[in-house]
């Protein structure tokens, strides 16, 4: 199953090494900056979670299994607000 970030709720842009945005549903500013902009970038292209958990384990050298909790609790928190679709 391929994701991707919901264009139509959120406006974002990428600052240094970071990711600026705003759901325009909830007028809610979110941010978040190395891992979580990785994840970021890589979900506003479509994606699938197999090649988030890939993306961050080779970005951080860490382990797969470490690498997929983390990309889990990142997907669950924007599914959570709606900012996620499949693609």
């Amino acid at each position: 199953m391929k994701l991707k970030l919901r264009d139509d709720r959120v406006r974002w842009r990428e600052v240094d090494e970071d990711v600026v945005a705003v759901d325009v549903d909830r007028s809610t500013y979110l941010s978040t900056n190395g891992s979580g902009a990785l994840l970021w970038l890589e979900l506003a292209g479509g994606t699938t979670r197999d090649r988030l958990v890939e993306r961050l384990a080779q970005a951080y050298l860490i382990d797969d299994e470490r690498a997929a909790a983390d990309v889990d609790n990142f997907l669950s928190e924007l599914n959570g607000q709606g900012l996620l679709e499949e693609a």
